[in-house]
């Protein structure tokens, strides 16, 4: 049985956020929540969080246990990005792009 938790328009690119995904898919869940927690990137922090959430999910709702969890899969699609403009010289503008990501985290019983 399967369990997920996903967070949506997260502030911060999907390919940021790739980065830290690729370390921990596929590890047991306890293992994947240590190697986040000593991660420096502001990435790892959001997939902690998520990764606690569907942790939860799988306690709560599936009743599964939770000591042998694995992290089947986390899928890291782009969202909407948010446009903005800066001032530039000679009365131009540049653009911003500010980009957001959909997280999602499956984790399993092994």
């Amino acid at each position: 049985m399967e369990v997920k938790a996903t967070a949506k328009y997260m502030r911060i690119s999907a390919q940021k956020v790739r980065r830290i995904v690729d370390a921990i898919k596929g590890k047991p869940a306890e293992a994947g929540l240590n190697a986040l927690k000593f991660m420096p990137q502001k990435s790892a922090g959001i997939v902690h969080k998520i990764l606690r959430s569907a942790i939860a999910n799988a306690d709560q709702n599936a009743e599964l246990d939770v000591d042998s969890l694995v992290i089947k899969s986390i899928i890291v699609d782009e969202g909407p990005t948010l446009k903005r403009f800066r001032a530039r010289a000679r009365g131009r503008g540049s653009r911003i792009l500010k980009r957001t990501s959909h997280i999602t985290v499956i984790v399993a019983e092994a």
